[in-house]
Order: structure tokens, then sequence, then C-alpha cells
């Protein structure tokens, strides 16, 4: 029996929409549940902006460091923030995207320290990756960190292998993160403004 391997990568592709698709949602339904469960304290909320800004950023951190805080919970606090309408979703954009970004060191160390055990099941992975940050240096960072199919660990275990050096590794990072988490705010402010009833 012959294995179709375009049929294959149709199927891991089909696959991969799947599952961005149903993040997607719970991540909204998260960002949802944490904007009701924060409505009645807007107004002290207000006071304590710093306090607000310091756990967007450290949420954002842990988020992307480990796998014990996912992601998903990380976005859904940053624009559940955004969606309070009291933060600028720039302000919460940019504190999120410095916490996400420190925090990709994590992938990135686990990669400069383990490249032979972070790569044994899938070297067409690092290969693949490898080939674009070889090609695109940090530009192949900031687009990984941007898109959201990708994972940015696999990125960030690659480029700590590959010696790139950490200060581009940041950068690329932010570049990346911070306009897709503008992106994310002001797509989760556009959706209350016209479904008035998720924020009520």
């Amino acid at each position: 029996m012959q294995i179709d391997l375009a049929q294959l990568r149709k199927n891991r592709w089909v696959r991969l929409a799947i599952l961005f698709i149903i993040l997607v949602i719970i991540s909204l339904a998260l960002a949802v549940l944490f904007n009701h469960l924060l409505a009645p304290l807007k107004h002290n909320l207000q006071r304590y902006a710093w306090l607000v800004y310091i756990i967007v950023f450290g949420t954002s951190l842990l988020s992307n460091l480990t796998v014990v805080v996912p992601v998903l919970i990380g976005a859904s606090i940053m624009v559940a923030a955004a969606g309070l309408g009291i933060y600028h979703p720039v302000l919460i954009a940019l504190v999120a995207a410095l916490g996400g970004a420190i925090g990709e060191l994590g992938g990135y160390y686990a990669g400069a320290l383990g490249k032979k055990v972070a790569f044994n099941d899938y070297p067409e992975a690092y290969e693949r990756v490898s080939g674009w940050i070889d090609r695109y240096g940090m530009w192949a960072i900031a687009f990984i960190a941007f898109q959201p199919v990708i994972p940015i660990d696999v990125a960030g275990m690659v480029a700590g292998a590959t010696k790139m050096p950490v200060h581009r590794f940041l950068i690329a990072c932010f570049i990346g993160k911070f306009p897709k988490y503008i992106i994310l705010c002001y797509f989760f402010v556009q959706l209350q403004e016209h479904l008035p009833f998720i924020s009520k």
C-alpha cells in the first residue's frame, strides 16, 4: 500500500487549521469570561492601572516561558484588559509583547543547551526552520512570532541551537509579537462594539 505524501501534507494542514480555529474560539471565550469577571471591578481597576499592566506582562511572560500556563490564558487576559476600555490597547499590546519576547528565552536556551534532545524526533522541522533562519535571519523569527500556526517555541529552539545572538532573537520576537498583539487587542475591542452582548 503506497502512502500519498501530498495527501498526508494536506491532512496535516487541515488538522492545523482546525486546531487554530478551536484555539481562537477558546481564546475568545476565555477573554469574554475574564471581561465579565472584571467588569464589576472596572472603576477600582482604573486606580490600579500599574497592577493590570504588571499582570498582563507577567501572564504573557509565563505563558511564553512554560507549557504550564498556556498561551491562550496570556492572550485572553491581554485582550480582556484591552476590552475593558480603560487601558489603551497599544500599551496593553506593548507590555504583553515585552513579556512574551522575554518568555521565549525558555525555548531559546532549551535549544542552545540541548539541540540533539530537542530535535531528535523531528529533524525535518529543525532543518526547515534552520534554513529559514540561515536565509532570513531575525526576520524569519519575527515572521514566526507574528503568524499563529507555527509555534514560536520551535523557532526559539532552532535560534538557540544555531547560536543566534540573544539580543537579535529578543528583538525579532518583539517585532513579531507586538503587531500581532495590537491586532488581537483591537479585534476584541471591535468585537465588543459590534457584539455588545459579549461585554455585558
